[in-house]
């Protein structure tokens, strides 16, 4: 397990981010990346959509232009705060503090579940794609972005040692194991060179 699979670490870590994460994010997961995968869900305009890990709101801010309210959930309060700063803490977005493998709503609460930048603080990402997958409506659609594994033997051993990062066939088991059976995957990326988004959009089954 890396350093941040551990949830106090990865809140102690976005307690100081968050000042600069808007400035960093970009570099590595950009509006394109984020409105491409967006454009997956195939989205209603009244549709209950669920951002889990929402951070400052980057996702929301996208997921704001094809749906009329998101919810969004974080584990850290210092990311939701910034969230507060740009959407006010009563608009189009209905705020939640909570853990992405204990998440706080009924099932078939959601039409899509949408989590980009989170699976890798998950300790447990098999519980919480359950968990996803619980809560969403049969038929429903899930997508999650995550860190592409490094092609580099000393990236891979860099990557192993912080968070999780996966490839390909590490996603098949994990959604597999999560109770998924139609899902397909994604390879993102900002510019050549930059690291890899793995962006997995499944089905949730009837």
């Amino acid at each position: 397990m890396g350093v941040l699979e551990n949830k106090a670490r990865a809140r102690t870590f976005y307690k100081y981010l968050s000042k600069v994460y808007d400035q960093i994010n970009p570099f590595i997961w950009d509006e394109r990346m984020r409105d491409e995968a967006i454009a997956m869900l195939d989205l209603a305009p009244d549709d209950r959509v669920l951002d889990v890990g929402c951070g400052t709101g980057f996702a929301t801010e996208g997921l704001l232009e094809h749906v009329d309210t998101v919810y969004g959930l974080d584990q850290s309060p210092h990311q939701l705060s910034k969230a507060f700063e740009k959407f006010g803490k009563f608009g189009d977005v209905r705020y939640h503090l909570g853990d992405a493998e204990r998440l706080p709503f009924k099932d078939n609460s959601f039409d899509a579940v949408w989590s980009s930048g989170s699976i890798e603080y998950w300790p447990n990402p098999v519980d919480a794609l359950a968990e996803c997958r619980r809560l969403t409506k049969p038929g429903g659609k899930v997508l999650i972005v995550g860190p592409d594994y490094p092609n580099s033997t000393v990236f891979q051993k860099m990557a192993d040692a912080i968070m999780l990062f996966y490839d390909e066939e590490e996603a098949d088991r994990m959604f597999t194991e999560a109770g998924f059976a139609e899902f397909e995957h994604h390879i993102q990326q900002s510019r050549p060179g930059s690291p890899r988004a793995i962006t997995t959009i499944a089905e949730v089954p009837e």
